[in-house]
């Protein structure tokens, strides 16, 4: 596709990196298929396709509007596109670039910005954690679409305390440690099962992404920076890897690389950060052989439903290891052979902004699951177990929860 780019975009970084992946874009459309709002909605415009459309459109000097910012902020950024698109067109990219350029050029209504705004200081704020505990307090009192926002209460568990050879970074996450606490622990005490020590550097933190997502990217560089910063000595000593429990973030880390790939001061050490970066599901291999012989009876024979999040099978381009090696451990664990690649809805903060396409999103995906008669279901991002909780009265939980459930 040949973009004519207006003046104001000529040479700078936004037209530039937007310009090079329209190029690619055969306009063919096979990615209407898969994505979900333009299946929900049925507008062009709320596809890819037509997203592209509108993007071309700003970069080429037409002045964007509210419908045009409305467009842009339906996509769920879920990359289901990408994984079917046959020319590798980089959407994900693309439209932080024209949501970023639309927002310079729109404003938004006072509480829309408010909204937005709390949602990008609130979430990766030391005060998360107290407003957290204090929902939980008085859940039961609080109105449905907030309760479904607050999970009940978890203890955390123990954190092991055992030493090893071996040792690996992991990121707390901004929410998870007082949302969900257990994730955390559950995945220190499986990796020193298999003989591998879990560090969490102090002053790491959100991994950028809520706020670059909401059209902070200078506030989410910032958050990248210091987590580099925080991570970078362990690196130096020699750390095996850098795990991600919750695949929306790794996704975001993964990215490191290109998203500040001209930051002179950050650069090289973005890509060292991004190439150490695992989804804790790519060390399910070795967990496996490690584990065999510790995984009880407990593993059980009910059925176990995994919803994959689209921040690992299409942003991560990771499939189909959990159900396997789970499976190797004993574990019953079936995807739903109906539109497993759709999104859930929860996309971060996407459930918070467009609650009314997350919930039909979210019935849909449930619908799916439901009809496996699982015990549990299961994810690999706390975004989407509690969305889909909010959702169901059938457990839902992280995988490694499971696992870790299961050693003896």
């Amino acid at each position: 596709m040949q973009t004519k780019l207006s003046p104001e975009f000529q040479g700078t970084a936004d037209g530039l990196a937007a310009e090079a992946i329209l190029r690619k874009c055969v306009h063919c459309g096979f990615c209407t298929a898969t994505c979900p709002t333009y299946q929900l909605l049925g507008d062009e415009l709320d596809g890819p396709r037509g997203r592209i459309y509108l993007i071309k459109q700003v970069l080429e000097g037409e002045a964007p509007t509210r419908k045009t910012q409305m467009h842009l902020d339906r996509c769920l950024t879920c990359r289901n596109c990408e994984s079917t698109c046959p020319s590798g067109v980089q959407y994900g990219h693309l439209v932080d670039i024209g949501r970023k350029l639309v927002d310079e050029r729109v404003p938004r209504p006072a509480l829309e910005s408010t909204v937005r705004w709390a949602l990008k200081q609130g979430l990766p704020s030391p005060l998360f954690a107290p407003a957290m505990k204090v929902g939980q307090a008085v859940r039961g009192l609080l109105p449905a679409a907030l309760k479904a926002k607050v999970p009940a209460s978890q203890p955390a568990g123990r954190w092991p305390q055992g030493e090893h050879a071996r040792k690996v970074l992991m990121l707390a996450g901004c929410v998870q440690p007082a949302m969900m606490p257990n994730i955390n622990t559950a995945t220190a005490r499986v990796l020193d099962a298999a003989g591998i020590q879990t560090v969490v550097a102090a002053k790491a933190g959100c991994c950028g992404a809520v706020k670059f997502h909401l059209n902070d990217q200078d506030g989410g560089k910032a958050e990248m920076r210091r987590n580099i910063d925080a991570w970078w000595p362990h690196v130096e000593a020699g750390v095996e890897a850098i795990v991600m429990n919750a695949s929306g973030c790794g996704v975001t880390v993964k990215e490191y690389c290109y998203i500040l790939q001209d930051d002179a001061a950050y650069a090289a050490k973005a890509a060292r950060i991004s190439e150490l970066t695992r989804d804790l599901s790519e060390l399910l291999p070795e967990l496996v052989e490690a584990l065999r012989e510790k995984v009880s009876d407990r593993a059980g024979s009910g059925t176990i439903a995994f919803h994959p999040p689209c921040t690992l099978q299409h942003g991560q381009q990771l499939r189909g290891g959990v159900e396997k090696h789970l499976g190797a451990l004993g574990f019953n664990v079936k995807v739903t052979s109906c539109e497993a690649h759709f999104c859930c809805g929860s996309a971060g903060t996407y459930s918070v902004l467009q609650p009314e396409i997350a919930t039909q999103l979210r019935d849909r995906k449930l619908g799916h699951l439901q009809d496996m008669a699982p015990e549990l279901i299961v994810s690999a991002n706390i975004g989407c177990i509690t969305h889909l909780q909010s959702g169901t009265a059938t457990p839902v939980r992280h995988w490694v929860e499971v696992l870790d459930q299961a050693l003896d």
